[in-house]
C-alpha cells in the first residue's frame, strides 16, 4: 500500500451535498405526488424539491472533481 497518499475534504463534502441532496429531493417529489392535507403558506413553490436538486448537482460536481482517481491520474501524468 502506498503511503503518504492524502484525499481532499471537498470529496467527501460532495459526496454529503449529494445523498443530503437525493433525500430532500426525493422527499419533495413524494410530496408533489401525495400533498400533505395543511399545506403550508408557500407550497406551490416547491422549494424542497429545487434545493434538493442544486445539492445534488453540486455534491456530484464536488465529488467528480475532486475524486481520488481524478486526483491519482494527475499526479501520474506529472511524473
Amino acid at each position: 500500500m502506498k503511503s503518504g497518499g492524502s484525499l481532499s475534504i471537498w470529496f467527501f463534502i460532495g459526496i454529503s451535498l449529494a445523498f443530503n441532496g437525493a433525500v430532500i429531493c426525493a422527499a419533495g417529489i413524494y410530496e408533489l405526488m401525495y400533498p400533505p392535507v395543511n399545506q403550508v403558506v408557500l407550497y406551490n413553490l416547491h422549494a424542497n424539491v429545487w434545493w434538493g436538486a442544486v445539492l445534488l448537482v453540486l455534491g456530484l460536481f464536488f465529488s467528480l472533481r475532486f475524486s481520488p482517481a481524478r486526483e491519482r491520474a494527475r499526479m501520474a501524468g506529472n511524473s
